[in-house]
C-alpha cells in the first residue's frame, strides 16, 4: 500500500462504533472524589456518565495506574459497544464483570488480547497499547511529526493519530511513554478528548479509473474492494470512466467482460470516459455502448453528455437528479443514503471527447456551467454532501476542462474522483483557497492497478473538516476466487487470440535489441513511430512528428507473421498517445536529451518519424544536436524552425517528464499535451493491419556525425 492520506485541518476521529447499548449514569461524579484536581474534573464527570466508578466511593483512583481489564470497561462504554450480544472472546481470565466489554472489543477488532487465551486482565495497561486501541476504538486519523525517540512501528501510526488529535503530547519533548503504565486520570482525559473530535458524519468510498479493459487484473481489484468494504460496510464504490478500450478483453468482448466484474463488485455509480464513445463511427454506432449501460446493476451520471440525438440511448436517459436511481439508467446526478446521511453524485465528461474520440451525434456542454447547476439542484434538495464523478482530467488541457479548474470555480464540491489523465494521486490533492470550503480531489492512476480509497469527515454543515486515504496496490494482492472463475473463460478466449497471426508478415526482423533502441534508429523504432503518427494524424490532422522513448520497447519481433503476442510483448506497459504542441526550441532541447548519453545507452533515447536529425556524440551534452529537419505535408523536408510551434506525437509517460524530458513535462504542466489516450500496442496493431506485408528499414532519421 502507499503512504495514506492521512492529512489536512489538524484532522480528526471518526465516528464512533455503532452505539447499541450506554451504561447508565453512576451517582458519583468529579466533585465526589477527594483525589481529582480541576485539570482532571471535566474528564472524570464524563466517564462517570458513561458508567466509569471510581476505585472507591471517594477516590478516582486518578493517579494509580488502570489495568488492562478496567480500561476496556472504559472503552466499551464510551463507545457504546453491543456488550450485551457480542461472541465471546475465548480468553479464560476475564471476569464476569468485564466479559461483555471484551468479547465487544475483540469483535470490533479494537484489541486481541494478549494470547489467543489470554486477554491480560490483570495487567496494567501501558500508554502505548492504549494508543492503539484509541486510533482503532475511534477510528483517528491524521499524522504529525514528532521528537519522540521510543515509538516503534508498532506503534507509529497510533502514536501519530493521536498527536494530531492533540489528545496527549507524550510525556516530554522526546518521549512518548510507550512503556509506560497508563493513569486511570490521563486515560480519563484521553477518552474525553476522542470522543470530542467524532465528527458529524464520516463517508468512505472506493474509486477506479480508466480501467482500459483491463479484466485480467479484477480479480486483485475484487479482494481490495472486499477486504476495504468489511471494514467500511456503507463505502461507496465509484467508477470515473474510461471502460472501454485498450486491451484484447474489450476488443473481443467491447465491455461485457469488464461489466461482469463490476456487476459482481456492486459498483454504486460510474461516469463516461471519452473511450466510452470510441465506436460511435462504427458501422453498429454506440449500441456496444447502450448494452453495456442496460446491463449495468448500477446508474450513470452525467451531466454534460446529450445523448438526445442518438436514439440507441431512448429509455436509457432520465436527466434528472434522481433519489431512487435504477440500474441501467443515465442521470445527472444521484442521490444516495449512506449511514442516513444524503449524499449527492454528478457526473462530467470531457468536452475534448468530440476531438478524440467517436461520439457522432452525442454532444457536450459546459462543464462548469453544468456543475454549477447540478451542485444547486443538489442542494435545493437538501444534499450539503457532494461528490463530482468527472472524466474531465486532473490537470489536463485547461483549453477544454480539469479537475483543478472545475474545483476552483465551482462552490459546494466536496469531493472529485477522477479519471482522464491516469494521475496516480497518491495523497488527496485539497484546494481551499478562495473557496468557501475545501474540495477534495482523487484519482487512482489507470489498468486496475490501483485501488483508490478515501474517508472524509463532515462537520453538521456538511463541510470537510478531515479525510485519511490511500492507493491500495493491487500488486501486492491475491485474487479473489470467485472473480478468478469468472474470469477463467473470458481468459482463455484471450490467451488463444495472443497465439494468433494479426495477418501480417515481416520481411524482415524488426529490431527492438535493447543496446539497440536506446543508442540508434531501428526499423522497428521507424515501425512504431510512422504508427504512433499515423493515429495521432486522424485525431489532429497538423500533427507533423512522433516520438518514442526506446526504454519502451521491449523486444524484437521475427521475420515471418506476427502474432499479437509478439506485439504486447514489444510493448508491455500500455502507454498512451499524448500529442503536444511543442516549440521548434523546445524540440531540440529534447533532442538534446535524447542523445545526451550516446553513445552509450539510455532508456530516454528518442525513436522518431516526422523529422530526421543529426549529431555528434564527441561534443559535450546538451550541444550535440547539428542539424533538424521536419518533414512536411508535400513529403519533403525542411529545417525546423525554432520560433514556429509543431504538433507532436509521443506516449503520455513521456509526454510527463518520463526519463528526464523535463521540457516536456513543462508542456505538460502548461496544459498543451492532449490525451486522446489511445494504447501503444492497438495503435500499433491498427497500423500494421494496413499492410498485408511490411519490410521497414532505417533510413537516416538519426545520425551520430562522430560515428560516421
Amino acid at each position: 500500500m502507499t503512504k495514506g492520506n492521512r492529512k489536512f485541518i489538524a484532522t480528526a476521529a471518526t465516528a464512533a462504533l455503532v452505539a447499541s447499548a450506554i451504561a447508565p449514569a453512576a451517582s458519583a461524579a468529579a466533585k465526589d472524589f477527594t483525589d481529582v484536581p480541576d485539570r482532571y474534573k471535566d474528564a472524570v464527570d464524563f466517564l462517570v456518565e458513561k458508567g466509569a466508578k471510581g476505585v472507591s466511593a471517594t477516590s478516582f483512583g486518578t493517579n494509580q495506574s488502570i489495568k488492562r481489564v478496567d480500561a476496556a470497561v472504559f472503552v466499551a462504554n464510551v463507545l457504546g459497544l453491543d456488550t450485551d450480544n457480542a461472541p465471546a472472546s475465548g480468553f479464560t481470565d476475564v471476569p464476569d464483570r468485564a466479559a461483555g466489554a471484551v468479547n465487544a472489543l475483540k469483535a470490533a477488532g479494537i484489541t486481541s488480547g494478549k494470547t489467543a487465551t489470554s486477554f491480560g486482565s490483570s495487567s496494567e495497561i501501558t500508554r502505548g497499547e492504549l494508543a492503539i486501541w484509541l486510533q482503532r476504538g475511534f477510528k483517528l486519523k491524521g499524522s504529525a511529526d514528532s521528537a519522540f525517540t521510543d515509538i516503534s512501528d508498532r506503534y507509529a501510526k497510533a502514536v501519530e493519530a493521536l498527536v494530531a488529535n492533540e489528545i496527549t503530547n507524550g510525556v516530554s519533548a522526546t518521549k512518548y511513554g510507550v512503556g509506560q503504565q497508563a493513569k486511570r486520570g490521563d486515560f480519563a482525559i484521553f477518552l474525553h478528548k476522542a470522543d470530542a473530535v467524532k465528527p458529524a458524519f464520516e463517508l468512505s468510498l472506493m474509486h477506479t479509473n480508466d480501467q482500459h479493459g483491463n479484466a485480467q487484473n479484477a480479480p486483485k481489484l475484487a479482494t481490495a474492494v472486499k477486504e476495504f468494504r468489511a471494514a467500511n460496510p456503507e463505502a461507496l464504490l465509484l467508477d470515473a470512466g474510461d471502460v472501454f478500450s485498450g486491451t484484447l478483453y474489450f476488443n473481443e468482448f467491447e465491455g461485457q467482460a469488464d461489466l461482469q466484474f463490476m456487476n459482481y463488485l456492486e459498483y454504486d455509480a460510474m461516469t463516461f470516459g471519452n473511450h466510452e464513445f470510441d465506436l460511435g463511427s462504427s458501422e453498429d454506432g454506440h449500441k456496444a455502448l447502450a448494452e453495456f449501460v442496460k446491463a449495468a446493476k448500477f446508474p450513470f451520471v452525467t451531466a454534460n453528455v446529450d445523448f438526445s440525438k442518438d436514439s440507441l440511448f431512448d429509455g436509457l436517459v432520465e436527466g434528472t437528479v434522481a433519489a431512487d436511481a435504477e440500474d441501467g439508467k443515465i442521470y445527472n446526478a444521484i442521490i444516495q443514503e449512506v449511514d442516513g446521511e444524503k449524499v449527492g453524485i454528478f457526473g462530467l465528461t470531457t468536452s475534448e471527447t468530440a476531438e478524440i474520440s467517436s461520439p457522432d451525434q452525442v454532444e457536450f456542454k459546459n462543464y462548469i456551467e453544468e456543475a454549477k447547476a447540478s451542485v444547486k439542484e443538489l442542494q435545493e434538495q437538501g444534499v450539503n454532501k457532494i461528490i463530482a464523478l468527472t472524466h474531465i482530467g486532473y490537470d489536463d488541457n485547461i483549453e477544454f476542462d480539469n479537475d483543478l479548474e472545475l474545483a476552483k470555480q465551482v462552490d459546494g464540491i466536496d469531493i472529485i474522483v477522477g479519471g482522464h489523465t491516469h494521475t496516480k494521486l497518491e495523497e488527496a490533492v485539497v484546494i481551499s483557497e478562495n473557496k468557501t470550503e475545501p474540495t477534495v480531489i482523487v484519482q487512482a492512476n489507470e489498468y486496475n492497478k490501483y485501488l483508490g480509497t478515501l474517508s472524509v469527515n463532515f462537520d453538521s454543515e456538511g463541510v470537510v473538516t478531515t479525510l485519511d486515504g490511500e492507493l491500495v496496490d493491487l500488486g501486492e494482492v491475491a485474487e479473489d476466487a470467485e472473480a478468478v472463475k469468472i474470469l477463467k473463460p473470458y481468459k482463455e478466449t484471450i490467451d488463444a487470440m495472443q497465439q494468433e497471426s494479426i495477418g501480417v508478415e515481416t520481411a524482415v526482423a524488426l529490431d527492438g535489441e535493447r543496446a539497440n533502441v536506446r543508442t540508434v534508429e531501428t526499423n522497428l523504432g521507424n515501425l512504431i513511430t510512422d504508427g504512433m503518427l499515423k493515429k495521432a494524424q486522424s485525431i489532429n490532422p497538423n500533427t507533423v512528428i512522433a516520438l518514442t522513448n526506446g526504454g519502451g520497447i521491449r523486444a524484437s519481433i521475427d521475420q515471418g507473421d506476427i502474432t499479437l503476442g509478439e506485439i504486447l510483448t514489444v510493448m508491455p506497459f500500455g502507454n498512451a498517445l499524448g500529442i503536444m504542441q511543442l516549440t521548434g526550441e523546445e524540440i531540440v532541447e529534447a533532442l538534446e536529451h535524447s542523445v545526451s548519453q550516446a553513445p552509450e545507452q539510455n532508456g530516454g533515447f528518442l525513436q522518431v518519424s516526422g523529422l530526421k536529425f543529426s549529431y555528434d556524440s564527441s561534443k559535450p551534452a546538451g550541444d550535440r544536436v547539428v542539424s533538424v529537419e521536419v518533414k512536411g505535408t508535400d513529403g519533403n523536408f525542411a529545417e525546423l524552425a525554432a520560433d514556429q510551434t509543431y504538433a507532436v506525437a509521443t506516449n503520455t509517460f513521456t509526454a510527463k517528464g518520463g526519463d528526464g524530458y523535463d521540457v516536456f513535462a513543462k508542456a505538460y504542466a502548461d496544459g498543451r499535451v492532449s490525451e486522446p489516450g489511445f494504447v501503444d500496442f492497438q495503435v500499433f496493431t491498427d497500423y500494421l493491419t494496413g499492410f498485408e506485408t511490411i519490410e521497414p528499414v532505417t533510413e537516416g532519421r538519426i545520425t551520430d556525425l562522430s560515428a560516421e
